[in-house]
């Protein structure tokens, strides 16, 4: 199984940006990030973990949810087996804390947590008004 650390959280004003960090290990064979598609979620206190954007392993194709469309940028870089999730434009609503996570190799990309293996600790992100 996988094993992913997310890093990069902070506290940041509303209309700054962050960069958040999801190192991936643990890899079998001849795998890198490259063969999993990788999710974040998001999960605030009190609210049920949401799903924020996944990059596929096929073609590298980024999905975001509505929330998040045009402020935040999912990007992989297979040479440090890291997935990166760039935000921008942070709005006090995007507090919470991040995950990042892989469904089984060979699965593809969901906004449904249970379709997620392998989940890394959490970083909080926390946007002040």
């Amino acid at each position: 199984e996988v094993q992913l650390a997310e890093s990069g959280g902070g506290l940041v004003q509303a209309g700054g940006s962050l960069r958040l960090s999801c190192a991936a290990s643990g890899f079998t064979s001849d795998y890198d990030i490259s063969d999993y598609d990788i999710g974040w979620f998001r999960q605030a206190p009190g609210k049920e973990r949401e799903w924020v954007s996944c990059i596929s392993s096929a073609d590298g194709t980024a999905s975001y949810a509505v929330s998040v469309e045009g402020r935040f940028t999912i990007s992989r870089d297979k040479t440090k087996n890291t997935v990166y999730l760039q935000m921008g434009s942070l709005k006090p609503a995007d507090t919470a804390n991040y995950y990042c996570a892989a469904p089984p190799l060979d699965s593809e990309c969901s906004w449904l947590p249970p379709d997620y293996e392998s989940w890394g600790q959490g970083t909080q992100v926390t946007v002040s008004s």
